[in-house]
Formats: structure tokens, C-alpha cells, sequence
């Protein structure tokens, strides 16, 4: 199994896309891509930013292409804007990794009208991979004696766990202001869990492969915002990272890329919830309902349409 980073092949005339590229486990999936030889699109929230992680990519991997995609999640108009830059400036893409998250921030509503952690971690996401299914698809063709060339990996959390019963709360997916920040964060994440499903069973006929990953505990800044974790689990992870049991995002990048790029990856594996490192996890009763997933699936596709940012 390919659990090392520099077990990936010569990725040499591909290109991938990064959301959440500029820190943490997107920076380190985007380093990896490209020390591999691959056109890698680094999706950040200011030109400046995305600008200042490619250097720095660069003082490692001197010869690494990389390109700028610049996004805020919290404005689906952008993720629109970003998609339609690319399709613009590419004729092929690979693979797709949906990085980009947040953790149990404040309740907090976007100019769109979401919950800040429901549109972030997974709405985006879902508009942004469907502006791109259309050169996914053209390009799997294309390779189509290469299986298994073109890949979609949406990142998630055992967090999913902590969706609130039922899952997805369809008649409110803000949870209501008094709502636990986890659970608004687990709801999210059994989103990116529940659309990977979905996207399986939709193209794996067309030779694109998905997986939902959970990296483990990652030290990253993805908790900077997290007030709204338990006093006495802030403690508890803090203990156990302090410990040693939280990976750096270089390491809890692995599972991502073995599933993005890994030359071990088999078209059986694709639909597969992954855990660290490059297995096979037990995701939760409602991560395994389809029925559920192909109802958020018509429920999003309507929304996403009734706001305009698909057609």
C-alpha cells in the first residue's frame, strides 16, 4: 500500500486542484503533488496568499508548476468565478481534492444565507466539484485506458459522528444559533462524506474514482476557530497532541494522496470512506445510507440552483 510520500509515481502532465492549499494538510498535498512532477492549482483566499505558498513550495521543489486559484468559501460567487477560471486556462484535470475546512467555529450565518461551517466545508465544495465534472468526465474519456487517471478525493472527519439525529437537519441546516458547534461541524462532514457516496455511484462508470478521507489528528490550524469544542476536549486533545499522537500535516496528508495519486489505489476502493493511514475506516450508520445521500444530493442541487451558482 503506498503510505509513504515519496512512494507516488511520475504525475508528469497531470493537473490537480487543492482547495485549502495555502496551510496545513493542502499546503503539504499540493508540495507532494508537485515534487511528483504534476501541474498542481493552489486554491487560496487572496492572490497574495496563494502567491506566498508557491514560493514557498518552490524553495523545496525548484522545478514545481503551480498555479493560482483564489476562492473565499464563504461566497459561493468566488468558488463560481475560481471554477470557471480554470476551465478557461485547462483542457484536462485529474484529480480534485476538497481540502478547504473549518472546525466548530462561532454560529455564524455567510451573505449567502448558510451556516458558516455547513457552507464552507461542504457546500463549496459540491459547486465547485460540479462546475468541474464536465473536464473530470472529458478527461477520464480521454485516459480511459489509464484507469483510475482521474480522481476526486472530498477530506472529512470521524467528526461525522456527531451530525445530529437524522443526520442532515433538511428543514434548518444552520441547526439553530443555540446548536453545538460540533454538531454543525459533524453535520458538514457527513456532507462531504454523503456527496463522495453520491459522486461513486454517478461516475465510477466513467472511470472516476472517489473517496471520503479522514486524516486522523492533525496538528494544523484548523482549530483556530474552534471555541466551540467542550473545555474538558480542548484539554483531552491538547494532552494527547502534546503526547505525541497528533500526526504533522505532512504525515496526515498520506491517506490523501494515496487516494488522489497512489499507483495502489483500486477501482474496487473507489466509494471508500479511508482512514490513517490508507485503509479502509468504519464510517458512521448514516455515512452508509444511500437513500440519504441521494436525498442531500436532490436537496443541494436545488438550492445550489435556486441561488444560481449551477444551472
Amino acid at each position: 500500500m503506498t503510505r509513504r510520500k515519496d512512494s507516488l509515481p511520475d504525475l508528469s502532465g497531470k493537473t490537480y486542484i487543492v482547495t485549502g492549499a495555502t496551510s496545513g494538510m493542502g499546503f503539504t498535498t499540493a508540495a507532494r503533488l508537485a515534487q511528483h512532477g504534476a501541474h498542481v492549482y493552489l486554491c487560496a483566499r487572496s492572490q497574495a496568499k496563494g502567491d506566498a505558498s508557491a514560493a514557498k513550495i518552490k524553495t523545496q521543489y525548484p522545478g514545481a508548476k503551480l498555479s493560482i486559484l483564489t476562492m473565499d468559501h464563504a461566497d459561493l460567487a468566488t468558488i463560481v468565478a475560481a471554477a470557471r477560471h480554470f476551465l478557461s486556462q485547462e483542457a484536462k484535470l485529474h484529480g480534485l481534492v476538497n481540502n478547504a475546512g473549518i472546525m466548530a467555529t462561532p454560529y455564524a450565518i455567510t451573505k449567502d444565507g448558510y451556516e458558516e461551517q455547513w457552507q464552507t466545508n461542504y457546500l463549496a465544495h459540491w459547486v465547485f466539484t460540479r462546475h468541474l465534472l464536465p473536464v473530470l468526465k472529458s478527461t477520464a474519456a480521454a485516459e480511459r485506458q489509464t484507469p483510475g487517471a482521474v480522481r476526486i478525493v472530498n477530506l472529512t472527519s470521524v467528526g461525522h459522528f456527531n451530525a445530529p439525529t437524522g443526520g442532515i437537519n433538511f428543514e434548518d441546516t444552520s441547526l439553530g444559533k443555540a446548536s453545538a458547534g460540533l454538531a454543525r461541524y459533524g453535520q458538514s462532514k457527513l456532507a462531504n462524506v454523503l456527496h463522495a457516496k453520491v459522486l461513486h455511484e454517478q461516475q465510477c462508470g466513467q472511470e472516476i474514482w472517489v473517496s471520503a478521507v479522514h486524516p486522523g489528528l492533525v496538528k494544523t490550524n484548523l482549530g483556530e476557530r474552534a471555541t466551540s469544542f467542550p473545555a474538558p476536549l480542548v484539554l483531552l486533545v491538547k494532552c494527547y497532541s502534546a503526547l505525541g499522537g497528533a500526526r504533522d500535516a505532512d504525515s496526515g496528508s498520506f491517506t490523501s494522496l494515496f487516494c488522489i495519486a497512489g499507483s495502489q489505489f483500486r477501482r474496487e476502493q473507489s466509494g471508500t470512506y479511508f482512514q490513517p493511514v490508507a485503509v479502509a475506516g468504519n464510517e458512521s450508520a448514516y455515512a452508509k445510507d444511500m437513500e440519504l445521500a441521494r436525498k442531500l444530493e436532490a436537496w443541494t442541487e436545488k438550492e445550489m440552483r435556486k441561488g444560481g451558482w449551477v444551472a
